[in-house]
């Protein structure tokens, strides 16, 4: 294995490679991505990896990727495949000439790796320090590592939530979280519960236990770790957290919501590629 305390520097990021594990730390330039300057860090042990790749990037680039095991990151099983390419936490981009050294290390790392890509039983990567708010676009939503607190806006939040009132959710009382990218249509974050007095709404606006996200609101670099931080939370308090796709919905509620969608793209509010695609996103869920 290379050196303890060996480098590898590339763009937005320099990964140091220690006996057990890569230390990760991201540049805060106004060009480096914001969720890398929110994540500052992150240590990943050699068990959370479940391979390495290297790859011709774009533009005279190579891209070193770790591949991380399923269910060993509270991110990125929150992200559930979200992220864009370019805010991957585990892309390490270098320019083509340095290949050859990106390539020794890619080695190196595949040679230490002992585990296979089954799913780990528990975190292996530290949840994300922070934040621990950030402002929806019909609530605030807060967390102090104990239970979650949603603060409705009155210029946002739907009737339905406001007749709910603000809510609090101990950690305890929560299975998982949900969250869709803020740069979807209908991006959202949600909290399961594990024993839900009633079936909670298909539609995150009327889901007193969700926030919805909106243009400026709820942002990936704010929201994405605030998922990650109380699903690591949820976990830790009981065996059964999970990071869940969006609920199946009848067909009556996707008629609306294709109708609405359709609204929005006769008035220009959706361009013709977002339309096609969140249509599709919609009738893939019938």
């Amino acid at each position: 294995m290379a050196r303890m305390g060996d480098v590898l520097a590339g763009f937005h990021a320099a990964w140091e490679f220690e006996s057990d594990s890569v230390l990760i730390r991201f540049e805060r330039g106004i060009r480096t991505p914001k969720l890398f300057q929110a994540l500052g860090e992150r240590r990943v042990p050699l068990e959370a990896i479940a391979a390495v790749t290297l790859t011709p990037g774009k533009r005279g680039t190579v891209v070193l990727r770790a591949v991380p095991r399923a269910g060993a990151d509270p991110l990125m099983e929150a992200a559930a495949g979200q992220l864009k390419e370019g805010c991957d936490p585990y892309r390490l981009v270098l320019p083509a000439d340095r290949e050859t050294l990106a390539e020794y290390y890619a080695d190196e790392l595949r040679d230490r790796l002992t585990t296979d890509d089954e799913p780990a039983e528990r975190y292996l990567v530290d949840p994300p320090a922070g934040p621990l708010h950030f402002k929806a676009y019909d609530g605030k939503a807060s967390f102090d590592g104990r239970a979650v607190s949603f603060r409705w806006f009155w210029t946002g939040a739907s009737s339905a939530k406001w007749k709910a009132g603000d809510q609090s959710f101990p950690v305890a009382d929560l299975s998982g979280v949900e969250w869709r990218s803020p740069e979807v249509f209908e991006g959202h974050l949600r909290l399961l519960r594990r024993a839900p007095a009633a079936a909670q709404p298909a539609q995150a606006d009327q889901d007193p236990a969700a926030v919805v996200f909106g243009l400026g609101y709820g942002p990936v670099h704010e929201s994405l770790p605030f998922a990650a931080a109380v699903l690591a939370a949820v976990r830790s308090a009981g065996p059964t957290a999970v990071a869940a796709p969006a609920p199946r919905r009848d067909p009556a509620d996707i008629a609306d919501r294709i109708r609405h969608l359709g609204e929005l793209h006769e008035a220009g509010l959706v361009t013709d590629e977002e339309f096609s695609s969140k249509k599709a996103e919609l009738l893939a869920e019938l």
